[in-house]
């Protein structure tokens, strides 16, 4: 669901356009959710952020408008803050706006680019603004962590910018055009905060068909919201004509080369019209546009006309209805609870919660270290790290009804990581990854482990996590994160070159994905902490800044468009003990549907949490 990014994705619509469609979204609402399925209302997203400062006065700013030059009046910590998001909104005004701020007589210091060449530079204060003040003037220092660049077209791309600090100058005088504070000796750069980001842009979640056009693929996009409300449909489709972000791209498929928007998007009466010029289409790729368009507005409750050149040909009566045939992902069960207990797989119970049946055979279930199963249509996926000897793991896997057995094991490796299967359209051939010393690895329903070689990748490789879309993956390797955008193109495994992801956390030990375009990640922020980061490193939240201890396995529920739920969807493991959110307990062993042997005990902690689903 598209949302305020201050909101994580879940604000409320807006604008002349919102009010014509949220009636339906309501509608929508109830009825998914009679069918088990919905937008997630609760993300476990606890957003801790700081908008741009505005004082007393400044009231009849527009709330989607960044303030302007005077808002702050005489205060320089908020001139600078509001600086730093003075090139938020519509592209085209970037400059114009950025420059009110400046000296009048430095101006032409800023490089002025246009259109597509647009580009502002997002930055993360790592501390607050040094402010010194001497006779003359009054001297800035930000410390920053280059985070990306914002594109025009609403994509965040990696930095191109260097610096760790910028230092600039802030004075006070009359000038011709008004008086109070001015930047002196600016950074020849569009500067934006994360703060500003959150504030005055929303993120939207567009999809693209994968590149063997069976699944749609999320892909993130900022809009600032100071754009007209009318034109919110014109943009989406844009995005989807001109193709995905540039490190998606090879795990996506485009639509046929010269596909574009004529004139505006339209609406009346309930109905969408939207007029392409494509070539080559036929009804198959009409009707996957069709359903594309759908889900990359979610809003849209009405009809749909698609015409070409001109020429109507494809009339969709409901997108509320399209939606619900056409499910962006094939989940028909609320996620099961497991752990590793005792050397075996143990279901989880906790009240409201559904409790399964251990989905692996009695005979197979001994020795396990950590596993991965999953649903693919009528059959089980099972992959389990085994103790081999005392200082060997080997992977087991299995595939077939549940209970599943195993039917096959890998060689012997000194670690094997958390298994994950990639949800492929394809049960038949089931492919997972995983991490063994350092390196990653496929392996298939024969268990054996093939290496995957990772562009842009330095050092061991020591967890990987893969999207519920089963077409992107996320990896840490030398400490830092990375995404890769997967193909699975011919049944063969092949993910294009990784993006670095920013993050404030250092020393990354583990990784899942939280949400279509969030990652939750476990590292350093002074101590062991979990985060929530945005698939492309803008958006940082704090989930848990105190761990206690280093986090060696985490597993996830990934919120989506199509499940709804109202529980915590986080599992980890950190000095041996279980833990679960909302709100952050330790998992106990009574917990564990268990029954020890006649004569034993309970002993132990329950381990390596996972959702079967």
């Amino acid at each position: 669901m598209t949302g305020r990014v201050a909101r994580a994705g879940a604000g409320a619509a807006r604008g002349p356009v919102a009010r014509v469609l949220t009636a339906g979204l309501v509608v929508l609402l109830a009825a998914v959710a009679a069918t088990g399925c919905g937008i997630p209302h609760e993300s476990d997203v606890q957003v801790d952020q700081r908008g741009p400062s505005v004082v007393s006065g400044s009231s009849s700013l527009r709330r989607d408008e960044p303030p302007n030059r005077t808002a702050a009046g005489t205060d320089p910590d908020a001139f600078v803050r509001n600086f730093l998001a003075a090139a938020a909104g519509e592209p085209d005004r970037a400059y114009q706006r950025v420059k009110q701020f400046i000296d009048p007589a430095e101006r032409d210091r800023l490089q002025e680019k246009q259109g597509s060449e647009i580009g502002l530079t997002v930055v993360r204060l790592k501390d607050e603004p040094v402010i010194t003040t001497d006779v003359e003037s009054t001297k800035i220092r930000i410390a920053v962590q280059q985070i990306g660049l914002l594109r025009a077209n609403g994509t965040l791309v990696p930095p191109v910018a260097t610096e760790t600090e910028y230092r600039f100058e802030v004075d006070t005088g009359e000038r011709e055009e008004s008086s109070g504070l001015y930047v002196r000796e600016p950074p020849n750069v569009l500067l934006l905060s994360d703060t500003a980001l959150r504030e005055f842009y929303q993120a939207e979640t567009i999809y693209f068909w994968s590149s063997d056009r069976t699944r749609l693929v999320p892909d993130q996009r900022y809009l600032p919201l100071s754009a007209p409300d009318e034109r919110r449909v014109t943009d989406v489709v844009r995005w989807l004509t001109a193709g995905p972000s540039d490190w998606l791209g090879s795990g996506v498929s485009r639509l046929p080369d010269g596909t574009s928007l004529i004139n505006n998007a339209t609406e009346s009466d309930g109905r969408w019209e939207v007029n392409l010029n494509m070539t080559g289409e036929d009804d198959n790729r009409l009707d996957q546009f069709a359903t594309q368009l759908a889900w990359s507005l979610p809003e849209l409750q009405g009809s749909l006309e698609l015409k070409i050149r001109n020429q109507s040909r494809r009339i969709i009566d409901s997108l509320r209805e399209h939606r619900i045939a056409n499910p962006a992902y094939r989940i028909s069960n609320s996620p099961q609870r497991f752990c590793v207990y005792d050397g075996a797989i143990q279901p989880l119970a906790f009240a409201g919660e559904p409790v399964g049946t251990v989905p692996v055979s009695a005979g197979d279930n001994q020795r396990v270290v950590s596993a991965a199963v999953t649903r693919a249509g009528e059959k089980i996926l099972a992959a389990l790290v085994v103790t081999a000897t005392e200082r060997r793991q080997q992977l087991a896997v299995g595939t077939g009804p549940d209970p599943v057995k195993v039917s096959a094991t890998s060689d012997a490796y000194a670690s094997i990581g958390r298994p994950v299967w990639l949800r492929s359209a394809d049960p038949v051939r089931p492919q997972g990854l995983t991490v063994a010393d350092g390196e990653l690895y496929r392996f298939g329903a024969d268990a054996r482990l093939v290496r995957v070689p990772l562009l842009n990748v330095a050092g061991p490789v020591t967890a990987v996590a893969a999207a519920l879309d089963g077409h992107r993956i996320a990896v840490i390797a030398g400490g830092a994160l990375h995404v890769a955008a997967v193909n699975l193109d011919g049944g063969q495994l092949n993910p294009g070159p990784a993006r670095r992801v920013v993050t404030s956390l250092t020393n990354l030990t583990a990784v899942d994905w939280g949400g279509e375009n969030t990652l939750i990640v476990a590292g350093s922020g002074g101590r062991p902490a979990i985060h929530d980061i945005s698939v492309d490193g803008a958006l940082e939240t704090p989930r848990n800044t105190d761990v206690g201890a280093q986090v060696t396995h985490l597993a996830a529920y990934p919120a989506n468009s199509v499940v709804s739920l109202s529980t915590g969807t986080l599992m980890y493991e950190a000095n041996g003990v279980a833990y679960r959110s909302n709100p952050f307990e330790r998992i106990r062993q009574d917990q564990v549907l268990f029954t020890p042997p006649p004569g034993q005990d309970r002993a132990g902690n329950p381990t390596a949490p996972f959702f079967f689903y």
